[in-house]
């Protein structure tokens, strides 16, 4: 599957690892050109299953049935804005957590999330998608923490478009947990600032992983 990656920072490097792992082929659309270059050489290099990788600039289009929004909010609202027509149709996925200027919470209103203002940005043909935002970027290129795959939580109110994520992080060695409709988002959203603010107390340095364990 060819999927689209928009930002060439490290949440798009640590996606973009784990989908070449999985033998998919990477297009990188970044506003610098020349991150978006050095990413898509990167990822050539440690592509399997004959995917590769390439760079793009903003206005491209977007390539692939699947659009990775790799940026923070409300830059995803933004570019989806700029995409606008190029979103028809694709899958797209949100992985923000909308943290505040002041980092001490969320810069969402009660009762939406980041990836239900998504849905309501891009076209009304596009399926959106929450998932990644719990991962951070160094665990998703490594694909594991402490020698356990990464759980990937899910949500979205399309189940074929859920299954087309979680397949593509199956590929990339992870776990895949559907968690139900996108209004789910906003718990994950929660879960996912609880994760970041836990890292200085635990000393954890963003290299931690957040595991159901059975």
């Amino acid at each position: 599957m060819n999927v689209t990656v928009v930002g060439a920072g490290n949440m798009g490097r640590g996606l973009g690892h784990v989908l070449v792992r999985g033998g998919h082929t990477v297009t990188v659309v970044d506003r610098d050109p020349e991150e978006a270059g050095r990413l898509a050489e990167e990822l050539r290099g440690v592509a399997r299953g004959g995917a590769t990788a390439e760079a793009e600039a903003p206005g491209a289009g977007a390539r692939g049935e699947v659009v990775i929004l790799a940026l923070y909010y409300p830059s995803t609202l933004e570019a989806a804005r700029e995409l606008g027509g190029e979103l028809e149709g694709k899958l797209v996925v949100d992985i923000a957590n909308p943290v505040n200027q002041t980092f001490d919470g969320l810069a969402t209103e009660s009762g939406t999330s980041a990836a239900e203002e998504l849905a309501r940005a891009v076209p009304a043909g596009a399926r959106v998608v929450k998932a990644f935002n719990t991962t951070f970027a160094g665990t998703l290129v490594e694909g594991q923490v402490a020698g356990q795959p990464l759980d990937l939580f899910i949500a979205g109110d399309d189940e074929g478009a859920k299954e087309i994520v979680a397949q593509l992080a199956r590929d990339g060695g992870l776990r895949a947990i559907d968690v139900g409709p996108l209004e789910r988002a906003r718990y994950l959203e929660g879960f996912g600032f609880l994760h970041m603010m836990v890292q200085q107390p635990l000393g954890a340095g963003f290299a931690s992983a957040v595991k159901v364990i059975s």
